[in-house]
């Protein structure tokens, strides 16, 4: 009697689909540079919300969603860090000034832009909270009050600086001391709104108002420097 084999039937499984099922739930695996990104963005939340003193490894660790152990791995120490949240938004910063800068020909339309771009970061909320901090922990930490203004506030006015020396390179204008130029330009800009929003007499101003005034500001500076226009420079 000839006997029949039974085929159980049941759903095919596919090796996609049990390769799918291994992998589901596997913690997505990033690479260094985007780890650090993240971990930097931590840091720079956390220094701004509570300063460097009472700002932990530990508590950016968690902020970052990442070990400790590998926090270290990236970045060696809390001062480390601290210089590398300040360099890492200067970076960025400096990037968007130079893509501004190679933009082309019409200096009048393209030196309020570059302004508005110097007064995002000087004005940007977290910077304005870094900079309270770090005065108050200044006499603590005085490499800390170090590495911001020579990371940050020089820095700054040294991508203008760099900014309008292509400009003249260009013939556009005409300035002595260019890096003397720009402090004065970026001083015009933001020293007051900086100083209402330090003191807490005003909000930061508001993109209109802060284009309004760059325009502003934009259109002093080149009435001075302008080429063929009698001025302090040459």
């Amino acid at each position: 009697m000839a006997q029949t084999r039974i085929r159980k039937s049941g759903p095919a499984t596919s090796s996609t689909a049990v390769e799918a099922r291994r992998s589901r739930g596997r913690p997505q695996v990033r690479c260094d540079e985007e780890t650090r990104a993240v971990i930097l963005e931590a840091a720079r939340q956390a220094f701004a919300a509570s300063g460097f003193a009472s700002t932990s490894i530990e508590n950016v660790a968690r902020r970052a969603g990442v070990s400790t152990k590998t926090l270290y791995r990236l970045v060696p120490d809390k001062k480390a860090l601290f210089e590398a949240t300040v360099t890492d938004r200067l970076d960025r910063f400096v990037s968007t000034v130079s893509l501004r800068a190679c933009e082309g020909g019409d200096i009048e339309a393209a030196l309020p832009d570059a302004l508005v771009a110097c007064a995002d970061l000087v004005l940007d909320p977290e910077v304005i909270a870094l900079q309270r901090l770090i005065l108050a922990d200044s006499d603590k930490f005085p490499d800390i009050a170090e590495t911001f203004y020579n990371k940050a506030m020089l820095r700054s006015v040294a991508a203008l600086a760099e900014w309008l020396l292509v400009q003249q390179k260009r013939g556009l204008i005409a300035l002595d001391e260019v890096e003397a130029a720009a402090g004065m330009l970026l001083g015009m800009l933001v020293f007051q709104p900086q100083r209402d929003v330090m003191f807490g007499h005003k909000p930061p101003p508001k993109r209109s108002e802060l284009e309004r005034r760059a325009k502003t500001c934009s259109a002093l500076f080149l009435r001075g420097c302008r080429r063929g226009t009698v001025g302090p420079a040459g």
